[in-house]
């Protein structure tokens, strides 16, 4: 992937989640510590900050870059499983991924972030996205369905009883929320389906 390509990316996902803040931030208010819209945008943008240094790295280097970035600077719960999921895709991901590759790491990604969690899917927390979507990837479908997929899946936590982290303090009182995590892991799968097809 060419350094342009990678500082796309960059810019796409740190303005999804600059834009969606607010909305983020309501989410994780009504089950959370009301801080995930906030941490996630100065995570993104501690990104976007040094795009130079990192889109010019090897794409495996790039994205552990990435994620060490946003363990040092999301802060919360969100920022170690954000950064394991970017840090396992560098470490399971060669330069120059063909799909076979990509499906397999995310795979690999999504096993680190549960393990880094100590959750599941079906707990209400971003694995319920990031599980449909290795799904639609391993099935071959197209950036613009791999969205819709995420998006769909977000919405599939409001009614689930949360089972991890702070929204599980909550109980039966966490149904009806999306959970914040959710909604943005949705984002940036659209934001970096959307950056790669538009190229």
């Amino acid at each position: 992937m060419a350094a342009s390509d990678f500082s796309r990316l960059i810019a796409a996902a740190a303005d999804t989640i600059a834009a969606h803040a607010d909305e983020l931030t309501a989410l994780d208010q009504a089950i959370g510590d009301g801080d995930h819209g906030l941490n996630m945008k100065r995570g993104f943008e501690a990104v976007r900050a040094e795009t130079e240094a990192i889109a010019t790295k090897p794409l495996p280097d790039a994205l552990k870059a990435v994620g060490t970035k946003l363990v040092m600077t999301v802060g919360g719960a969100s920022g170690p499983l954000f950064g394991t999921l970017f840090i396992a895709l560098g470490k399971e991901l060669p330069p120059a991924p063909d799909h076979a590759a990509l499906t397999a790491a995310l795979s690999k990604a999504i096993e680190a972030v549960s393990a880094r969690g100590k959750s599941q899917p079906g707990q209400k927390t971003l694995l319920d996205v990031l599980q449909p979507v290795y799904e639609a990837l391993a099935q071959g479908k197209t950036g613009t369905e791999i969205a819709a997929v995420a998006d769909k899946a977000a919405d599939a936590t409001v009614p689930m009883k949360a089972l991890r982290g702070r929204a599980s303090f909550l109980g039966e009182r966490s149904i009806g929320h999306m959970d914040a995590g959710a909604r943005s892991t949705a984002l940036l799968v659209r934001a970096v389906a959307e950056a790669i097809e538009g190229s």
